[in-house]
């Protein structure tokens, strides 16, 4: 694993083997298939069952942790696109939603490969300069998932299942950056002046709007939350937009980095740390980078008016 600075890293977990491990034959999106992975918290790797759960109970310094050496199954070739067809077993799709529901309850989102469960995120051409998860030419810029959305993800879960050393993803912990912010900036940071656009891939093609004035920073002063996208979020004002320039430095100032490898799992509080990824070379061979991701919220009954299933719905744009 490919380490960036020496700032606070994300623990490392080295899993044992997940030898009682049965994948049901059933799709993925089953709601029988989020169960049986519920279920299979009993099988767990002590490490990995373990570390989650003390990720659940207190998130940790860095925001995220590592666990690696799980379990993928057969791999064919990288697909071209998140949505093409892979003909793979389910052992990487199973592992990822047994670590999602021991966390709090998977969902999609609707706009986000169809609302898949299990998404996968490979370098395409078509958006290989864009501000999106299949981009490869562009630093993929800090952001919390979903920064704009009402029901945003509490935790995001990336599994590697092939990685490329030069694709480093990029971590920075609003506990890390906090002292090193003016008492003035963390002030105007808790305050309701700040809105957010939408993600791209959320509107197909309406019209983008700001969301409602809201808070980067909330809660426990000393440990607060973050909801920071250094690219869709602006002040409402300007003392507003220099608190934000500030936050924005010190996120870069104080990141971290790592470059995934197959078998690593590493989980993101996505009310703690935001994360981007590097520019990297794909080569479109087949054997490029593949990382599976899943979302859990930790409350389902939040989004019910606005969910199919554990797909949320929710519309933006106008």
């Amino acid at each position: 694993m490919t380490t960036l600075t020496q700032h606070v890293m994300p623990a490392i977990v080295h899993a044992e083997s997940w030898t009682d491990l049965v994948v049901p034959d059933l799709p993925i999106g089953d709601e029988a298939f989020v169960r049986a992975a519920g279920r299979a918290a009993r099988t767990m790797p002590p490490a990995l069952h373990d570390a989650l759960v003390e990720f659940a109970d207190a998130a940790p310094q860095a925001g995220a942790v590592v666990v690696r050496g799980l379990p993928l199954g057969e791999l064919p070739t990288t697909p071209p696109s998140p949505t093409a067809p892979t003909f793979k077993d389910h052992v990487s799709e199973f592992v990822l939603l047994a670590a999602a529901r021991r966390l709090g309850q998977p969902v999609g989102y609707l706009p986000e490969h169809g609302g898949d469960l299990v998404q996968n995120l490979v370098p395409t051409q078509a958006h290989a300069d864009r501000q999106v998860s299949t981009s490869s030419k562009v630093q993929l810029m800090f952001h919390t998932e979903a920064a704009f959305h009402p029901h945003r993800p509490r935790y995001l879960l990336l599994l590697c299942l092939r990685g490329d050393p030069s694709a480093v993803t990029t971590l920075s912990s609003i506990f890390e950056v906090l002292p090193h912010l003016p008492q003035s900036v963390v002030d105007v940071l808790f305050e309701h002046r700040f809105r957010t656009a939408v993600d791209e891939s959320y509107l197909h093609g309406r019209t983008n709007v700001l969301g409602v004035p809201m808070p980067v920073l909330r809660g426990d002063r000393g440990r607060p939350s973050m909801v920071f996208d250094s690219d869709l979020m602006v002040g409402i004002d300007a003392e507003a937009d220099d608190a934000l320039r500030a936050l924005s430095a010190a996120v870069e100032g104080h990141a971290t980095g790592l470059a995934l490898e197959a078998g690593d799992l590493l989980v993101v509080d996505n009310d703690v740390a935001v994360h981007g990824r590097s520019p990297y070379q794909p080569r479109f061979d087949g054997f490029d980078r593949w990382i599976q991701r899943a979302m859990a919220v930790t409350d389902l009954s939040a989004s019910a008016g606005e969910r199919n299933g554990r797909v949320i719905v929710t519309h933006f744009g106008v």
